[in-house]
């Protein structure tokens, strides 16, 4: 057994005080061993050789991965928020024999599996599986701007020294107790929250995303995420931007947030560097990192002793980061390759752009792809207005546009219907922008249309491409004003 893998499981099966708690209560020792060994029971018997599972956060979401580390099988975790059309992909692209889910919402593959209690183990026999990359442990996908959900394979080696150098840094901070608040199935949360953390020795706490407030991908109840922390009083803990929103927000209401945090690291878009201001004015250690699917996750972090408000921190050990033509490519931790691709070079580029200044500290600074120059000559990359925008109460998401243009122009999706409220949040996040960066003309978008339009992906993420072809009226709309010079500033209503 691969020596972080008996680590891990060790942690998990010994000990007087258990190391996993969720919704059901305390997992004992001795269970959560007896359901690591009933999962490699069962799958050697079914010979299953490419495991998917859709299950909400729980011990035995992490029994069953645990299972498959230890006996070499292909892991194939599946968000909980992918689609049926997104799962049905996943399943065929990985070649996928058996299947563990919640009754009714069996694929396409699996359709005529009976329903069990508390859930479905399903399996098929594949005669030709698609390949995969040799050493592949882990095929974890990724939904891109297009949508389309691309299988990363990697190998056991890269995973775990990501989250051996994690559980280095975190035992520097004494840290004990993590609390999952994103999915397992996403790979910051598997690696970094419940593999550095075993590692660590740390008790874990994974209740379901709904019994804290969370549904969906996107939808959250504040005063009851809140309350769920009071009660677990966690000193570690992973967020997206708009959580970490949600618990400046909750200050804001006058609503106490628990003293119990060490370490709250952020990652997975870009942070609006006042948003860290904030938190770090109300006490929150708020650490920014970057990372990637292909790279095994994270990459590069601030730590409590070595943090620079704006950057994503310094390279973690076992990474080497250079830039080149502006682009960051990173060495030491690259995936196999996608799947169904060929393998991925030694040194892959990231697609972000970003610099490093004198103290080695990394800046991101944007996606190449999407970078545009303004008819004034200026580099705008939209990602930077765009999370001054999103650190807004107000605004949910927001896509900015300005190639060629004397101006930028924005499709903002509100939290409110104020229109004063939306505006006013709009022009004070151009306050904190130079001129070449601020929006002048933006199309106010119906929440719901946004969504079911397609404009995001299953994880949240704006698809830039889809948002211009669903607006393209509203957008020409705005660039015609722009061009005219009438008016300098306003918006369109768009639904």
């Amino acid at each position: 057994m691969n020596p972080w893998v008996e680590h891990m499981v060790a942690a998990c099966c010994s000990g007087q005080s258990p190391v996993v708690t969720d919704s059901t209560g305390p997992w004992s020792g001795d269970r959560m061993r007896n359901r690591i060994e009933h999962w490699l029971e069962r799958f050697e018997s079914m010979e299953s050789r490419r495991v998917a599972w859709q299950l909400p956060n729980s011990g035995e979401w992490i029994a069953i991965d645990l299972a498959l580390l230890i006996s070499g099988r292909v892991a194939v975790p599946v968000p909980d928020f992918f689609t049926s059309d997104q799962v049905n992909h996943v399943i065929q692209s990985a070649g996928v024999d058996t299947w563990i889910g919640l009754p009714g919402c069996n694929p396409a593959a699996f359709s005529n599996t009976p329903a069990t209690d508390p859930w479905v183990l399903a399996s098929r026999t594949i005669s030709s599986p698609p390949a995969v990359h040799s050493g592949t442990a882990k095929i974890t996908f990724t939904s891109g701007s297009t949508g389309a959900a691309r299988g990363v394979c990697l190998s056991l080696d890269k995973i775990l020294r990501t989250a051996d150098v994690l559980q280095r840094r975190f035992a520097d901070d004494n840290i004990r107790s993590h609390l999952s608040v994103l999915p397992l199935s996403l790979l910051l949360e598997n690696v970094a929250g419940v593999y550095a953390n075993l590692l660590n020795g740390s008790s874990l706490r994974v209740p379901m995303l709904s019994d804290i407030g969370m549904t969906g991908s996107s939808t959250l109840d504040i005063p009851r995420f809140i309350k769920a922390q009071h009660a677990v009083q966690p000193q570690s803990i992973i967020l997206v931007p708009q959580l970490l929103l949600a618990l400046l927000g909750a200050l804001q209401q006058g609503i106490a947030l628990p003293k119990s945090y060490r370490f709250i690291a952020v990652g997975g878009a870009r942070v609006a560097p006042h948003l860290l201001h904030l938190a770090q004015g109300a006490g929150l250690p708020v650490h920014e990192g970057y990372g990637l699917s292909e790279c095994g996750s994270v990459v590069a972090l601030n730590l409590p002793n070595a943090s620079r408000p704006g950057s994503v921190g310094k390279p973690l050990d076992h990474v080497d980061i250079s830039i080149r033509n502006r682009e960051i490519h990173v060495a030491g931790a690259s995936m196999l390759g996608y799947l169904g691709g060929p393998a991925a070079p030694t040194i892959l580029p990231t697609g972000d752009l970003g610099h490093f200044d004198k103290d080695g500290y990394l800046f991101i600074d944007g996606r190449r792809k999407n970078c545009f120059i303004t008819s004034y000559g200026r580099n705008v990359n939209p990602e930077w207005v765009e999370s001054e925008l999103t650190a807004q109460s107000e605004i949910a998401a927001a896509a900015v546009f300005g190639e060629a243009l004397p101006g930028n122009i924005a499709v903002i999706v509100p939290r409110t219907t104020e229109v004063g409220a939306v505006e006013k949040a709009i022009h004070q996040a151009n306050s904190r922008l130079p001129d070449y960066a601020r929006v002048s003309q933006w199309c106010i978008a119906d929440p719901a249309e946004f969504r079911n339009s397609g404009c995001v992906t299953s994880t949240g993420k704006v698809r830039r491409d889809k948002v211009a072809d669903v607006y393209a009226s509203a957008l020409e709309s705005s660039a015609q004003r722009l061009l005219t010079n009438t008016p300098t500033a306003g918006s369109t209503h768009v639904s």
